[in-house]
C-alpha cells in the first residue's frame, strides 16, 4: 500500500474529504458511487465500476427499464421481446 502523506480529520458527521489531488486521479466525479471495503484494519475506498446484470460487462453500459445493460443483451432481450 501507496502513503500520500495527506491527512484528513473526521467531521462531526463522519464525514471526510477526499482531496481533489486522488479525486483526478482515480476519476471519481461529484455523484460518482464509492464501494466501502474493509481488510483487517484498512478501510478501502472503490469507484463503484456499473456493470450488466446479465453478463457482467463494464463496457458501453446503459440503463434500461432501471437497469444497467450492456448492449450486446439488449440487443438479445429485444430479440426475445
Amino acid at each position: 500500500m501507496k502513503s500520500t502523506g495527506i491527512t484528513r480529520h473526521v467531521d462531526e458527521l463522519g464525514r471526510i474529504v477526499l482531496p481533489i489531488e486522488l479525486r483526478r486521479a482515480f476519476h471519481i466525479d461529484i455523484k460518482d458511487t464509492l464501494e466501502i471495503y474493509t481488510e483487517d484494519d484498512k478501510i478501502i475506498l472503490k469507484k463503484l465500476q456499473r456493470s450488466c446484470v446479465f453478463c457482467k460487462s463494464s463496457e458501453d453500459i446503459v440503463e434500461f427499464g432501471g437497469k444497467a445493460i450492456c448492449p450486446d443483451c439488449l440487443a438479445k432481450l429485444k430479440i426475445l421481446g
